[in-house]
């Protein structure tokens, strides 16, 4: 809510942020609202990579993302929040979009209806949407509960513009989405 600086646009409410939410798979589709994460990166106009925690924000009643905030954890910056906006202009895609993508995906979809045959359960891992340049990745681990109940890394599901891959690994599918050239980055 504290984001709008205009008294009448705060007052009517006409631009609110909710945390964004995203649905599983099966009987598991109801949303959920999106937990805060964990994660190491540079932010935007750094010079070194920190630890944050981050959390988006869709517009209300919406499912495209207008914002990601972070909480600094680092040494100066502890504590600080700081918002970063999408142009409204621009459409992109929420995180609820992108786990609707990747459930409709043919391949995926087929080996999920596989893995979740006799007493087999797919379990979803939390997805992460990951602020890289002017663009958005987003990974999502996919685990296999058998009988034993301990959930075992099955896959890595990564989306990035209209590509979406499932790999074993994390390396090998974003060697799928950017190619060759980026194996030596990784």
């Amino acid at each position: 809510t504290y984001h709008m600086t205009d008294p009448q646009v705060f007052y009517n409410k006409e631009d609110l942020w909710t945390v964004a939410s995203v649905t599983g798979s099966g009987d598991k589709s109801e949303s959920q609202v999106m937990e805060p994460y964990y994660t190491i990166m540079k932010l935007p106009g750094e010079r070194q990579t920190e630890f944050i925690q981050m959390l988006p924000f869709t517009p209300r009643a919406k499912d495209n993302l207008s914002a990601w905030m972070v909480a600094r954890s680092d040494g100066a910056h502890y504590g600080q929040l700081l918002a970063f906006k999408f142009p409204k202009q621009k459409m992109v895609y929420g995180p609820r979009v992108i786990a609707g993508k990747i459930n409709q995906d043919p391949d995926i979809s087929k080996q999920l209806s596989l893995w979740n045959q006799q007493g087999s359960e797919v379990v979803w891992g939390t997805l992460l949407v990951i602020p890289i340049e002017k663009s958005l990745l987003y990974v999502r681990p996919l685990y296999l509960r058998s009988q034993a109940k301990i959930p075992e890394l099955k896959n890595v599901i990564v989306a990035y513009g209209s590509q979406i891959v499932m790999a074993e690994t994390l390396r090998q599918a974003l060697i799928q989405i950017f190619g060759p050239t980026v194996r030596d980055a990784l």
